[in-house]
């Protein structure tokens, strides 16, 4: 039986502590403590209520970016971990960055990524978040930009995928200004666990593939070293995000970004 590693937050550990409304976090980047987060407030981003602007709007249609489904998590939570000129030390520590790496391998911790090609012609790696599924919820956790509306194109595909792949929560944990103009809003701890709770109710007939298999962003089944703590918590994002491409492939949008606009716009 392999041993598990000391260093990082067990993941059975991470998704009861989720399930349970608390999350960890740092102190700074170098910390090798971490402590254990539960707001009076809590963030959420309706899924109904994403406020889409005519300017993201605008950039969603152009398809100036090239999103994609957990295709660089481990660079994307490094990115989302970096120091930032703008903001207090990263509460993303190496020992919580390594343990997401651990979740993500397990098939329960997603990202969401979005490319631009410079002038040079290379494409590069320019925003995306990162955060915990389970059930049918999404519980965000980071996000970083390096190009205008990066990241804001990064969270109108995630809401639209996790409707796709039949989520009813997505936690913000803190609210700021800048989710704020998106839509989210602030609910005191109790209330969010009652919605928690509801998320989490037992499977019922016709939910979209929540308990399945923890898929990938290509359909492959959760590695064999998931537990049954782990295997399939987390399937939504990646399900949905395909379910999402399909449509819009299947659909008379002239792109992929389009749809999600238009979607969006219908319950903006």
């Amino acid at each position: 039986m392999a041993r598990e590693d000391p260093h990082i937050i067990p993941p059975e550990l991470l998704l009861r502590a989720y399930r349970a409304g608390i999350f960890p976090m740092a102190d700074s980047r170098d910390d090798p403590e971490i402590y254990w987060v539960e707001p009076r407030m809590r963030a959420i981003l309706p899924l109904d209520g994403f406020h889409l602007s005519r300017s993201l709007a605008k950039t969603l249609r152009r398809d100036h970016f090239r999103v994609t489904c957990n295709t660089a998590f481990d660079a994307v939570i490094d990115h989302c971990a970096a120091p930032r000129a703008d903001a207090e030390e990263s509460w993303i520590s190496a020992r919580i960055r390594d343990s997401y790496r651990q979740l993500h391998a397990l098939g329960a911790a997603h990202s969401i990524e979005t490319w631009a090609t410079g002038p040079d012609g290379v494409e590069r790696l320019v925003g995306g978040l990162y955060g915990v599924g389970f059930s049918r919820v999404f519980c965000g956790e980071s996000m970083f930009a390096r190009e205008t509306d990066a990241s804001k194109v990064a969270l109108a595909w995630l809401v639209a995928a996790l409707r796709f792949g039949g989520a009813e929560l997505l936690d913000c944990q803190f609210t700021t200004p800048h989710l704020a103009s998106l839509g989210a809003v602030e609910l005191p701890q109790a209330d969010y666990l009652a919605l928690l709770a509801h998320a989490m109710r037992p499977a019922e007939p016709g939910d979209r593939a929540l308990y399945c298999g923890g898929a990938s962003s290509t359909g492959a089944s959760s590695p064999p070293a998931a537990s049954a703590a782990t295997s399939g918590a987390g399937a939504l994002l990646p399900l949905g995000f395909a379910a999402l491409i399909e449509a819009a492939a299947a659909g008379s949008s002239s792109s992929p970004g389009n749809f999600i606009a238009q979607s969006l716009t219908q319950t903006s």
